[in-house]
């Protein structure tokens, strides 16, 4: 047991005389942190700035450009009377969608003959193009559904009636969870646990690394852990307890940056405990598995980058082939992202992400047996060479 807890001394020196690995462990969570939060911090786009092609030039037609400039998700750049180059203009002033009202707009309405009004949207950038969308939608029907009602009143119908007459059933849009669509509390947790999972892969990477490098695994480190369970065990000790600090660091921001924490905290450490246990045994296997520093960090950073867009947070996993989603299902990411989101939007309890659980619990234990087996082997040959250079020594 002395000698345990003197590798695991050895370990923590070795991490804080390493400027890669502190760099790695340490900065990169807080500097990732920072950025992505102040780059979602406001959470929504606002002011999105939209083209009007005016072909009619009448006090209607200058109504609905005042009603898609008061729209908070929209900005009016630039009111054109001419289609003339329309698609340069649009180009040019970065417009993300451009409204085309037609000739002889207001008479078409006046007369009920249902004129067109024509959207064209910048799908460059499918996040921008959906919310500007959706603002010039809003609008649109607001002002179709006004006007509706003023012919209605004409005709000497009463507002309440014509309302009625107009929609035969009201619609209500509740939103659940996040309420505000609010884009930072959506993204910013699944991004922390994306840094946190890689900073654990390429820590460890790293980690074993040096060991390589300096020739010190076998002599130094294998030698004197007696077993392949502490050999493990000395290695992922020092890095679920330095974890503590990340997500500690983590908690503030949440505050600093007043996004939404999982509530009770003890549901969310347990899962985020047993993703940190899966991820570092993740990263041993590959470690020990592969004697190249270059080719350990190569697969595991293979492995990390692409967790966040197949592990299902951002796009479902039922749309993605087969193959994929079974390649998300040896990530640690995967499970965890499922039970943090059940977790922080909706509330749910531990019974609610128990599927995630056990699949966790399932990769910890698959890792484990794994990186066991693998250091077992590494000690297995080490022994080997060193029972055949002592037999050489006896032969001479």
């Amino acid at each position: 047991m002395k000698n345990f807890f003197a590798l695991i001394k050895r370990e923590f020196g070795l991490f804080f005389a390493d400027s890669t690995l502190r760099s790695v462990f340490l900065l990169a969570p807080i500097i990732y942190a920072l950025l992505f939060g102040f780059v979602y911090q406001k959470g929504k786009v606002e002011h999105l700035p939209i083209l009007v092609v005016d072909l009619d030039n009448t006090p209607l037609s200058n109504q609905l450009i005042d009603m898609l400039g008061e729209n908070e998700k929209l900005q009016v750049v630039r009111v054109k009377n001419s289609n003339n180059g329309t698609t340069e203009t649009m180009r040019q002033m970065k417009a993300v969608v451009t409204v085309v009202i037609p000739e002889r707009f207001e008479a078409s309405v006046l007369q009920k003959r249902y004129p067109e009004v024509n959207t064209y949207i910048n799908t460059t950038n499918l996040l921008t193009a959906n919310m500007a969308s959706q603002g010039v939608q809003t609008t649109l029907g607001t002002f179709s559904a006004g006007i509706n009602m003023q012919g209605l009143k004409k005709k000497g119908m009463g507002a309440e009636q014509a309302a009625t007459q107009y929609e035969p059933f009201k619609v209500n849009y509740i939103r659940l969870y996040n309420e505000t669509g609010n884009y930072f509390t959506y993204m910013w947790p699944g991004v922390l646990a994306v840094v946190l999972q890689q900073v654990l892969l390429l820590g460890l990477a790293v980690s074993f690394a040096r060991e390589y490098e300096n020739k010190t695994l076998e002599t130094e480190f294998l030698g004197r852990a007696g077993s392949a369970f502490s050999a493990i065990l000395i290695k992922v000790i020092p890095f679920w307890i330095m974890s503590i600090f990340i997500l500690g660091i983590y908690y503030a921001f949440h505050h600093i940056f007043r996004a939404p924490i999982p509530s009770p905290l003890m549901n969310y450490a347990f899962t985020t405990g047993l993703f940190i246990m899966a991820t570092t045994f993740l990263g041993v296997f590959i470690s020990a598995l592969l004697p190249s520093a270059l080719k350990a960090t190569q697969v595991l950073m293979l492995l990390a980058t692409p967790a966040f867009i197949i592990g299902g947070y951002s796009w479902p996993l039922e749309a993605m082939p087969v193959g994929v989603q079974w390649l998300s299902a040896i990530l640690p990411l995967t499970p965890f992202l499922n039970a943090h989101k059940m977790m922080l939007f909706q509330h749910g309890s531990l019974g609610d992400v128990l599927p995630s659980i056990q699949h966790l619990c399932v990769l910890i234990l698959v890792y484990g047996v794994l990186a066991l087996i693998t250091v077992r082997l590494k000690i297995y040959q080490m022994k080997k060479n060193v029972a055949k250079v002592e037999d050489k020594a006896t032969e001479s």
